[in-house]
């Protein structure tokens, strides 16, 4: 080393120790990294310091030395980490106030590659008789937790050549540790320990006594802590230890018993927890002698249970507990363990099941489904204890009450029972008892009882899952009694289990509903009432039947086999509809839409149905569709259902959830054809094809006819729904004829239609000069429309706007921006002022039938977010400018915005722009008034101090709503005064009297809704400031 560089090292080294700077040790670092020194060379510069009878001195000089090795560590030699090792370790019996900068420079010493062999074992000896590690300060302690750390994961077989000395050492180091952040890094490494199989030896007790007394843990972070440890982390890292080896059962299992005695809730959940995971670790022999204190344990808890989460743990802890015994091996010399601990349980849990009238009958069964789920055997040996008892109950019992417990409890062990399968094609362990339950759940189902009917739909489901438990004649049968309760059934709740059952039945045994059920459905829904002038009430009652067989015949189509009978059944009702040969109403058309739509969107994607879609339902919705519309232009009498507005928008989803689900190339095929039908007239693929040569749906029709121009929104349903990889064509010529008819087309459908068509082909456009030369061509013709007064198609060309609006901004194209500016401009027009205000709701909901990402929009995320953040600012100054008359639109406006946004951001948004919300309640438009309250309502729970501020005028535009002609207005604003009372009561408290006043009056509402409110709020406002209250 030149004279320079060792004069320079100490003047560092003088100024560090002596000087008292602590930058030089990143100095002396930088040296040591750049090479000017040797670390050998600065323990010699130190030589005076260190041997200093000084003991601060000496510390200061150890410190330097740490300080630099923990910057440097990973360039040393094995040579140089001998030494410093060797001196680090006779530091160690120094002075206390040494120790800590000496565990520093040991912790970099573990990470260095270049560790000799034993010195691993040489510095744990060391640190172990040298340090009393719980009499060290917390950052010390640590040092220690990542010094074992560090070589457990670099230097394990050293460490195991100690054998159970090691453990005793991190036994003695972490007795009495309190901190959490310390305690993690302890239970880290006790878990490494026993994972990693490191010799207990005779420490395996002393290993669990300091890691268990910290069971259950109890702990709860401080507001704001920054080191961001939770309850939740400490709880899973400790129950790693505790149930990482069964050698710790013995003294686990009776410590998990008493806890479960405590009245601390957190406690005996952790207690179950731990449970659950320790016994899937364990053998039989390990639980043996702990058996029956488990089992009280766990019946106690699950009896007499006052929290939901308790019982599920402890019938997960039961289930675990038997699907470890269940693993035992049966010798002929040894006890059967299952057997034993099953004779408990049904000890004390079978008699209750025989009392369905009884509060234990629950319990009971819950417990023994729990043991019985948990192993084909266990499940074996409880369905043969309890099974026969239950049928017999279920026979002699005359109470429908009682009778659908009984059956309740039967479903359940059903469930129990398929849950222990371990194969799909094991016998069902209710082989023996088939006969016995199908009769119990056929005359369920030929009962009166509503509930016993709904139970016995849940038996069957449960039932028909069991693999080859039923044969073809009970499916047979059980189909006949689903088809009679479909038919003749007239509660709601019993004909919604009814479908739900039959959609799980038809999933595993499709052929019986093809032959036995749709024939009947059909049958019955084109049978028409025989006299024309029956009662109303029949005539209702037919309506509800179809209504029932509509949705039968959605739900069990999920099996392209059903699919292929149960939709030309839907389609012939359509036809009979348009053609009149059998009499459905718009509703009942509208129904066999929504079956079609339900199809679409659970059957399975294959080619079969692909093709069914779009070869034979799309093709023969079209072709109805134009049937009608020719016919709705001719002049006959009657009209054609499906020229109705409520047909054609329901016939729109069957179509877009077929184009955007199944099948890509086929629906791109399907679109290719519709665009043609549309554009050019091309009726070749359609059925039925009498249609005359010059169709032209996209072009204007003569006079007011529009039942042409609305089919419109069937191409949309196409168009708009197809995967982005699918290409629309004839693109350019479709976009311009769209536009045209959305700017003349006077038919609100048909105008409407062809904007969101527009809208949706232009969010899924590649971005390009192309596009954007589209978009601004569009934009010039709809402004200059919009800007002439005189203009007749003003709200044609402000619905194309707000279309492609949203378009836009959902996929962030920056064009959007002046279409925005064009929006607010349009707040102050006269007539388009408050439908701008209602197009904000518009662009900021999700729209259900386009522009969303089920029809493969360009969707980004968080685009409500930026949209507020960009345009929040000129909705407040554009308020500010505004004549008073025009105020209620930027309001409405507002309010249509901070209502859609996620509320997380609204309840940071909304300080800033609470003056403008207090005015608009009072807005006299009820809609604003509902809109902002929804909003109001989450930060009064939280209240920034800008709402505080402003606490006297939000009381009394909240108090002028609570008479509001709207129910909804007086309900929220309600809930509302009721979160003001959670306000500091210094705050509310000169408020008291006025609202206790007000609050008098919708005591007497007519509405039950508002006068339950109305209560609520009174009771809390009436404690504010009286003694015992707040």
């Amino acid at each position: 080393m030149m004279a320079d560089e060792s004069a320079l090292l100490l003047s560092l080294v003088e100024e560090f120790v002596s000087g008292l700077q602590d930058s030089k040790a990143k100095d002396t670092a930088t040296g040591v990294k750049d090479g000017q020194f040797t670390i050998l060379q600065l323990v010699e510069a130190l030589g005076l310091s260190l041997t200093s009878s000084q003991p601060h001195t000496r510390a200061r000089g150890v410190q330097l030395l740490s300080e630099v090795l923990q910057e440097c560590y990973g360039d040393l030699t094995e040579r140089e980490v001998e030494v410093l090792i060797a001196f680090y370790e006779n530091r160690l019996k120094d002075h206390y106030v040494i120790t800590p900068p000496v565990l520093q420079g040991l912790r970099a010493l573990t990470k260095c590659k270049a560790l000799p062999p034993g010195s691993a074992v040489s510095m744990l000896r060391s640190l172990f008789q040298d340090v009393h590690v719980q009499s060290l300060m917390l950052g010390e302690r640590a040092c220690v937790y990542n010094m074992l750390i560090n070589l457990m994961e670099t230097r394990e077989a050293e460490l195991k050549g100690l054998g159970a000395d090691f453990v005793f050492g991190f036994v003695q180091s972490m007795d009495g540790e309190r901190d959490p952040r310390n305690l993690l890094l302890a239970f880290q490494i006790a878990k490494t320990i026993i994972h990693r199989g490191y010799d207990l030896g005779k420490f395996t007790e002393e290993l669990f006594e300091v890691t268990s007394c910290y069971f259950p843990i109890d702990f709860t972070p401080p507001p704001n802590d920054p080191h961001g440890i939770t309850r939740e982390e400490l709880i899973q890292m400790l129950r790693d230890v505790l149930t990482g080896t069964p050698r710790f059962a013995e003294f686990l299992l009776p410590l998990i018993i008493e806890k479960l005695d405590s009245d601390v809730q957190s406690a005996k959940l952790d207690s179950l927890q731990t449970l659950t995971a320790c016994v899937s670790q364990y053998e039989h022999k390990d639980l043996a002698e702990f058996l029956e204190g488990l089992w009280t344990s766990l019946r106690r808890e699950v009896f007499q249970t006052s929290s939901e989460k308790i019982e599920s743990a402890g019938l997960a802890a039961l289930t675990a507990l038997t699907s470890c015994l269940s693993r035992s091996v049966l010798n002929s010399d040894s006890d059967d363990s299952l057997s034993t601990f099953l004779d408990l349980v049904l000890k004390d849990c079978k008699h209750h099941l025989c009392e369905p009238d009884l509060k234990l009958v629950w319990p009971s069964a819950k417990l023994l489904q729990a043991a019985c789920s948990a192993s084909n055997r266990a499940s074996h040996i409880i369905t043969a204890a309890v099974m026969p008892a239950l049928i017999e109950q279920y026979n002699s019992r005359a109470q429908c009450s009682h009778r659908r417990t009984l059956l309740e409890v039967v479903q359940r062990f059903i469930q129990s029972v398929k849950s222990s399968q371990s194969t799909e094609n094991e016998e069902s362990v209710l082989s023996a008892f088939h006969p016995s339950l199908c009769s119990m759940v056929f005359s369920a189902l030929s009962e009166s009882n509503a509930n016993l009917q709904i139970t016995a739909t849940s038996a069957l489901t449960s039932l028909s899952q069991q693999t080859g438990l039923l044969s073809d004649s009970d499916i047979e049968l059980a189909v006949d009694h689903l088809t009679r309760l479909v038919l003749t059934e007239d509660d709601k709740s019993v004909s919604l289990a009814v479908v739900e059952c039959a959609g799980a039945l038809a999933e595993l045994h499709p052929t019986a509903f093809i032959t036995k059920m749709i024939p009947k459905l059909k049958k019955e829904m084109f049978s028409e009432p025989m006299e024309q002038d029956r009662a109303a009430s029949e005539q209702h009652s037919h309506h509800a039947v179809r209504q029932r067989c509509l949705s039968a015949l959605a739900a069990v189509s999920t099996k392209p086999s059903v699919v292929q009978e149960s939709t030309p059944v839907l389609l012939e009702v359509l036809s009979s509809a348009h053609t009149g040969s059998v009499s459905f109403s718009v509703e009942e058309v509208v129904l066999a839409c929504c079956s079609l739509r339900r199809i679409a969107e659970q059957v399975q994607d294959t080619e079969e149905t692909g093709r069914c879609f779009h070869n034979i339902i799309i093709p023969r919705l079209l072709s109805l569709a134009l049937q009608a519309a020719l016919q709705g232009d001719g002049s006959s009498g009657r009209r054609s259902p499906l020229v109705e507005e409520a047909v054609l928008s329901a016939i729109v989803p069957v179509i877009s959830t077929s184009c955007s689900r199944l099948q890509p190339t086929m629906a791109g095929q399907t679109t290719s054809k519709a665009v043609s039908l549309f554009l050019d007239g091309d009726v070749s693929f359609l059925p039925d094809n009498s249609f005359p040569s010059h169709i032209q749906l996209l072009k204007k029709q003569q006079g007011d006819s529009w039942s042409q121009s609305q089919m419109v929104c069937l191409l949309m349903g196409c168009v708009c729904s197809l995967p982005r990889s699918v290409e629309v064509p004839q693109m350019d010529r479709l976009l311009s004829q769209l536009e045209e008819m959305s700017c003349t087309c006077s038919h609100p459908l048909s105008y409407t239609s062809a904007a969101k068509c527009f809208a949706g082909l232009v969010n899924k456009r590649t971005q390009g000069d192309s596009l954007d030369s589209l978009i601004q061509r569009t934009m010039k013709r709809v402004c200059s429309e919009l800007d002439s007064t005189s203009s007749s198609v003003r709200t044609q060309a402000f619905t194309l706007m707000i279309w492609v609006a949203k378009a836009l901004l959902l996929r962030y194209h920056p064009l959007f921006t002046p279409l925005t500016d064009k929006l607010f401009s349009l707040l102050d027009d006269a007539d388009l002022g408050p439908m701008a205000a209602d197009g904000f709701s518009l662009l900021m909901s999700d729209s259900a039938d386009i522009l969303n990402r089920g029809c493969h929009a360009d969707v980004r995320i968080m685009y409500r977010q930026r949209f507020f953040s960009e345009n929040s600012a000129k909705l407040v100054q554009g308020f500010n400018a505004a004549p008073q008359e025009k105020k209620p639109n930027y309001l409405k406006a507002l309010s249509n915005i901070v209502n859609k946004l996620p509320k997380q951001v609204q309840v940071t948004e909304l300080p800033a722009l609470l003056t403008l919300l207090l005015e608009a309640l009072s807005c006299p438009d009820q809609d604003v008034q509902l809109s902002t309250l929804s909003c109001l309502e989450p930060v009064l729970i939280d209240p920034p101090p800008a709402l505080i501020q402003q606490l006297e005028a939000l009381v009394n535009r909240l108090l002028a709503l609570i008479s509001s002609p709207a129910m909804n207005v007086r309900i929220v604003s309600l809930r509302c005064i009721h979160a003001l009372s959670r306000f500091p009561v210094h705050e509310i408290l000169p408020f008291r009297a006025r609202v206790l006043r007000a609050l008098a009056r919708p005591l007497d509402d007519k509405k039950r809704m508002v006068r339950s409110e109305a209560v609520q709020a009174r009771g809390e406002w009436f404690l504010i400031g009286s003694p015992g209250g707040r």
